[in-house]
């Protein structure tokens, strides 16, 4: 008798840890549809065509917050020194617009041009990707 009590103990103990599991997984998946989402508008990727070296482009990406809470971008990096980004460092509410504007020097660069931006933020995943493209025609020598 005590093992059949055990056995029934033990089955409804596993009943209601699989219900909560059902629960947590339908509250995850409610936070994740509450989340702050980095849309951007346009593309991101920007060909900036041929140039020559020495000229700087600039070009802004333009994103909205899709999600129900405020998008935070906590940081942007670059593949290279020569890309600077410059990004809205207060909070982007819901459904509101911003721009991520970079700058690419092109001294010292030629041929063929890729750089990465990595856009750190609290959204889910935590990072995008943008990028600036083009060629760089070198300047003659004298």
């Amino acid at each position: 008798m005590k093992k059949i009590s055990i056995c029934v103990l033990l089955g409804i103990a596993l009943v209601f840890s699989g219900c909560s599991k059902k629960e947590d997984n339908n509250e995850a998946k409610q936070a994740d549809s509450k989340m702050p989402v980095f849309a951007l508008i346009d593309s991101a990727s920007f060909d900036f065509g041929t140039i020559q070296e020495g000229a700087i482009v600039e070009h802004n990406f333009k994103f909205r917050n899709d999600g129900a809470y405020p998008l935070i971008l906590n940081n942007i990096t670059s593949s290279c020194g020569c890309t600077t980004p410059e990004w809205p460092k207060e909070p982007i509410g819901p459904k509101q617009t911003s721009s991520i504007k970079v700058r690419f020097d092109s001294k010292h660069k030629s041929g063929p041009q890729v750089k990465t931006i990595t856009v750190y933020a609290n959204t889910e995943p935590a990072y995008s990707e943008l990028r600036l493209k083009g060629i760089v025609n070198s300047t003659p020598t004298k």
